[in-house]
């Protein structure tokens, strides 16, 4: 098995659809007024299904947690530190929700962490060098 992708049980999804694509810069690869929605980063497929959709799909109830979560987290990594704080301060002025402010940990990692508009937890960070070097 390889990992093909990642998704969200949303309740609104035009509003996660405008933020992961217009704030966060996803990119939508169908029409915004579908159920399920495929969006796509860095070659990572993210998936954002309609919470009563997929209810209906599988015949059963799911609990959702109201507010911040902290089941998991979106991890978005930028090349350098001031990228990090760049970027906390561009999505936290257009509309994410901020959980922690850019703060350079004792393991050589600046990391930040917003919100979506449904509580999901996203991490921006960096260890100040290229991905993947």
């Amino acid at each position: 098995m390889r990992l093909d992708g990642f998704g969200l049980f949303v309740r609104d999804m035009g509003t996660m659809i405008r933020f992961y694509r217009d704030v966060l810069g996803f990119e939508i690869q169908e029409s915004e007024d579908t159920s399920n929605v495929f969006l796509r980063k860095d070659d990572t497929l993210f998936l954002l299904y309609g919470r009563s959709d997929f209810e209906q799909m599988t015949s059963r109830k799911y609990e959702y947690l109201k507010g911040l979560n902290g089941h998991f987290e979106i991890a978005l990594y930028v090349d350098t530190f001031e990228e990090v704080d760049a970027a906390f301060d561009r999505v936290v002025s257009l509309g994410a929700t901020p959980v922690l402010e850019p703060t350079t940990e004792p393991w050589g990692q600046r990391t930040c962490y917003i919100a979506d508009p449904e509580g999901n937890l996203i991490e921006i960070g960096s260890f100040n060098k290229p991905y993947g070097t």
